[in-house]
């Protein structure tokens, strides 16, 4: 292996695209910054393919699991049992990693990875030096909620012993995910917070092709992977089906992971209704958020990520379940002024949204001023990672490592 400098990411992508979008963005980001680097990703994304990756980033893919209702693991596409998939994705983790030698390794949200699986690489790369780092979202979940999972799963040793860094994707007056965990206090040290991860239409080459928008402004609609936004959905059609007059068409990003039999009968009703556009997925996603008048979407991390980055007014409708990440976000966002929040009542009065969609156009955008500060997560990372990744033509700065 030569001296070039290696950023090896993990996603556990057991299911939607938040965390192979977000490792996707900040992998582009690096390889713009520093011009020997090359990153590969790990993920289990199972559309990982759909997406386009600049030159010197690339991917293995793992076999993926989805997460069942009752917390259980399941093999996405082969018919074997989940212990002997983890088995085959911790033996592709560990000899990527082994043969790739990297210089960083950077882990998405899980701390040991899906089911322990990333434990024995961590080990591994602590070994020969590697640095070692850990990153999370704004919000993970409410802090009860996180804190038992960490205990059940074990994480306390690997953020104290393996860990170098912890990385927060957000800033402090959105909160603090490891504010009320034990042991929190011994962390500060090694946690940085980064501010969020600006989206900008040029990483992109545009809108897909096959994709046509309206030729007037509209309200994007997005639900993320879709695997769960459903009934957002259900509601901003009721209100158009409702409400004839609705000033403005909307675009309706449905997402992958939704199910056939609900994205057909979303289609067929969306056939009477000719102000509605529905999209099943888009690689590109900027485009749209840069057109667009206005958002209503569920409150994922990459989607508020992107209506900061384009100043849109946005309506949040989070979810509840399985985690309350959505809703605590959107309940800090809207405190903040940065967003609008309707909670779902489990009713879904169509007059209700019919009057967000009516006012939406004219809602203010946050203030500039307020986010411009929020959106510095990319320069921050490039600034942490520079010391392991940065060389000297005539000397390297590379961090001496350890072979194994």
């Amino acid at each position: 292996m030569n001296d070039h400098a290696r950023l090896l990411i993990y996603s556990h992508d057991s299911f939607g695209l938040g965390h192979l979008r977000r490792c996707r963005t900040i992998a582009h980001h690096l390889v713009e910054q520093f011009k020997d680097l090359s990153v590969l990703i790990l993920s289990g994304s199972p559309i990982i393919g759909s997406f386009d990756f600049k030159t010197r980033v690339d991917f293995v893919r793992v076999p993926g699991v989805i997460k069942l209702r009752n917390g259980d693991y399941t093999p996405l596409g082969l018919h074997i049992d989940i212990e002997k998939t983890l088995e085959i994705r911790r033996s592709i983790i560990e000899h990527a990693a082994e043969i790739f030698d990297p210089h960083v390794f950077l882990v998405d949200k899980e701390p040991l990875g899906l089911r322990g699986e990333v434990e024995p690489t961590l080990r591994l790369l602590k070994d020969r030096g590697t640095r070692l780092v850990l990153g999370l979202r704004d919000v993970m979940d409410d802090p009860a909620t996180l804190e038992e999972e960490w205990r059940r799963k074990n994480v306390a040793p690997a953020l104290k012993r393996l860990y170098d860094e912890i990385w927060v994707y957000g800033t402090k007056e959105m909160g603090d995910p490891l504010a009320q965990i034990p042991g929190a206090a011994s962390l500060a040290a090694k946690t940085r917070f980064t501010g969020y991860l600006r989206r900008h239409v040029s990483e992109t080459a545009g809108l897909e092709p096959a994709i046509e928008l309206p030729d007037q402004p509209y309200v994007l609609v997005t639900t993320g992977g879709g695997g769960d936004g459903e009934e957002l959905i259900d509601w901003v059609l009721q209100a158009y089906e409702t409400d004839p007059d609705l000033p403005h068409p909307a675009v309706v990003l449905m997402g992958p992971f939704m199910h056939r039999e609900t994205r057909a009968a979303f289609l067929e009703r969306a056939q009477h209704l000719p102000k509605l556009t529905l999209l099943t997925f888009a690689a590109r996603t900027e485009p749209l958020f840069d057109r667009a008048l206005g958002v209503v979407a569920m409150g994922g991390y990459n989607t508020f990520c992107e209506i900061l980055s384009f100043g849109k007014p946005a309506l949040i409708v989070p979810r509840t379940t399985p985690r309350l990440e959505q809703a605590i976000r959107a309940e800090r966002a809207a405190e903040l002024g940065l967003l609008r929040m309707l909670p779902d009542d489990g009713e879904r009065d169509p007059r209700v949204m019919a009057a967000q969609l009516h006012d939406i156009a004219s809602w203010p955008a946050a203030d500039p001023r307020q986010v411009a500060g929020m959106l510095d997560g990319l320069p921050h990372i490039t600034e942490y990672v520079r010391p392991w990744l940065q060389r000297d033509p005539v000397v390297s700065t590379l961090p001496a490592r350890r072979r194994a």
